[in-house]
């Protein structure tokens, strides 16, 4: 059991890193204008490394905890899927949110 708890947490890690890159694939192809591909490529994924940092991070002092933290979780991976869709992904999208669907509720069973 330990070793499927320590697979879970990697996903969990994996997880949060395919969220920055979903948003950074959106950006890059929202639009034909360069300057704006880099602004939302690489600005889409920065605001999530900040809000993550700020309120979802363990040793944050605004970590959040429970229900808000499950929510502001929520937005941001539904943000990244919504990104995918808007990109022309949806397989992705639905990939993404079944994973992070059924890690969650692990994290919740397992406590972690």
């Amino acid at each position: 059991m330990d070793l499927l708890k320590a697979v879970n947490l990697a996903v969990t890690f994996f997880l949060e890193l395919a969220m920055l890159a979903a948003l950074g694939y959106w950006g890059f192809s929202a639009s034909d204008s360069l300057p704006l591909q880099l602004l939302l490529g690489l600005g889409a994924p920065l605001v999530a490394i900040l809000i993550w940092a700020r309120f979802m991070a363990p040793k944050s002092p605004s970590h959040l905890t429970g229900a808000p933290y499950l929510v502001l979780k929520t937005m941001l991976f539904g943000a990244a899927a919504l990104g995918l869709i808007a990109a022309g992904q949806p397989a992705w999208a639905l990939a993404f949110v079944i994973v992070a669907l059924i890690n969650q509720a692990l994290l919740i069973l397992w406590r972690q």
